[in-house]
């Protein structure tokens, strides 16, 4: 009796486990929806808000506008384009199938776009010096190493997928 209440209680942990990893894997993806969203509505009105930020807080945005709207831009897009990638990244996991090639290729796309980022900032810091700036050159760049190399450990991954998929 004892010992099928102690199995009881370890298969209800499991279910409580299992459920709230799909909340979170739910949550992230309705984030990630949220994201895409204003993301796009911040990007199209940048040059609007840039203006006005320079105009009322910051006399560097003001004295440096075409830089910082080129700057926030094209950081804008490849911010974007990660989020993007993201979310088709997410729907693998979902499917509980995330060791596939194609994650491998977002991957890679997401750790060009950081890169992107990475060096566009770094520019702009030559122009408009800010420790911002700084910090968003050396956050960027770590995290497009981390996507290159996650891009690395998945392709292993899917290699030895596919070789198990293969022997059975």
């Amino acid at each position: 009796m004892v010992e099928k209440i102690k199995n009881d209680k370890e298969e209800s942990d499991k279910m409580m486990g299992k459920r709230s990893e799909q909340k979170l894997i739910w949550g992230t993806k309705w984030f990630l929806d949220f994201m895409m969203v204003s993301g796009v509505i911040v990007l199209l009105t940048s040059p609007f808000l840039l203006r006005y930020a320079g105009e009322h807080y910051a006399e560097m945005i003001r004295e440096h506008y075409f830089l910082y709207v080129t700057v926030y831009l094209i950081s804008g897009v490849m911010g974007l384009t990660i989020v993007f990638c993201l979310r088709k990244m997410i729907r693998t996991v979902i499917s509980q199938d995330c060791f596939v090639d194609e994650n491998v290729r977002k991957l890679k796309i997401m750790g060009t776009a950081g890169a992107v980022i990475a060096v566009v900032f770094l520019v702009k810091e030559l122009f408009a010096f800010t420790v911002a700036g700084v910090v968003i050159v050396i956050v960027f760049f770590i995290a497009a190493l981390f996507s290159f190399v996650l891009a690395g450990v998945f392709a292993e991954a899917v290699r030895c997928k596919q070789e198990n998929d293969l022997t059975i």
